[in-house]
């Protein structure tokens, strides 16, 4: 028989959703590196943002909405919390305005975390916000495979001159070389774009592209298929922005694009991926702004609640073996 964990949600049928201290599915709020699998950590900065702002609201409306989530994951057949132990562990520190100072700041942040051991799942704040993160886990994993859920590549190489933007994150991450193009994917690009060679940038870095229409074309296990393959067992951080989900089913974001996946399909492709070797997860680019019915960040505690599944998943095929 398997122990239960030391840190895992209130029970929601022991006392009411909406009391208590707005925490991730209401995990304890509790800064320890010992006895967890994983931290739920909010990293509250749009500093990155070209259009809309705002996104700096994000983790708090994420945690707030996850108040609804239950405990069991029945397309996983998995129970987290029975595998798992786990802490809201607050927000990293961001220096408003400041996107350079506010990267070193999150790096800082996080890297005793990855170094400890625990798995990372971050909530943004804007996209820019990926490419410290993929630095402080790059330090303790060396370059990984990023899994990059996304309507745009964010592998421009400026904004108005300057190289650090939520356009720019994967640019520099493969000039840092912290992460492994040859093994990495971005899933779900579409829209207009600034010039007919844009697609090609990503491609040219060594990314496979994969677009909406692509995905429409060809089925989703197929996609699935082609991910896993890229991937080639390589250590795995996946990045989601919310904006890669159609705006009809995830309107409170700062680059909407029409034409997205399905909130249901976004989640089969997240669930096909199960078997890779994630060491760590992001969920960006939700504006509560522009989310009155909360159901984009409603979308990204789902989301959240996903990547928790499938850390379980794994912890318990390990221990089967």
């Amino acid at each position: 028989m398997f122990k239960l964990k030391k840190y895992k949600p209130s029970d929601p049928l022991k006392t009411p959703r909406f009391t208590g201290v707005k925490t991730f599915m209401r995990l304890p709020h509790i800064k320890t590196l010992v006895d967890i699998d994983f931290a739920v950590i909010g990293v509250p900065s749009d500093a990155g943002a070209s259009f809309r702002t705002g996104q700096r609201e994000g983790p708090a409306a994420i945690r707030k909405i996850s108040a609804l989530l239950r405990n069991h994951n029945p397309i996983l057949k998995i129970s987290p919390f029975d595998y798992l132990s786990g802490v809201d562990y607050g927000d990293l520190p961001v220096i408003p305005g400041y996107i350079e100072d506010t990267y070193k700041q999150i790096a800082e942040g996080l890297h005793p975390i990855v170094d400890a051991g625990i798995i990372p799942i971050l909530l943004g704040g804007d996209h820019a916000i990926t490419l410290p993160e993929l630095r402080a886990i790059s330090k303790t994993h060396g370059p990984v495979a990023l899994v990059h859920f996304d309507a745009h590549s964010d592998t421009s190489d400026e904004y108005f001159g300057k190289p650090y933007n939520h356009g720019t994150p994967f640019a520099r991450a493969v000039e840092e070389k912290i992460i492994l193009p040859e093994k990495s994917t971005q899933i779900g690009l579409r829209g207009s774009t600034f010039s007919k060679e844009h697609l090609d940038i990503p491609k040219s870095m060594g990314f496979d592209v994969i677009t909406t229409k692509d995905i429409h074309q060809q089925g989703i296990n197929k996609i699935i298929q082609q991910i896993i393959s890229k991937v080639d067992g390589a250590k795995t951080f996946l990045t989601f922005d919310i904006d890669v989900v159609d705006p009809a089913f995830a309107p409170g974001t700062g680059t909407p694009e029409i034409g997205g996946l399905t909130s249901g399909e976004a989640i089969e492709l997240i669930h096909g991926l199960k078997e890779l070797n994630f060491i760590g997860f992001d969920v960006v680019e939700v504006l509560p702004a522009f989310d009155p019915s909360e159901i984009t960040a409603l979308l990204a505690a789902n989301v959240v609640f996903e990547f928790l599944s499938i850390i379980a998943y794994s912890k318990n095929k390990s221990k089967r073996k």
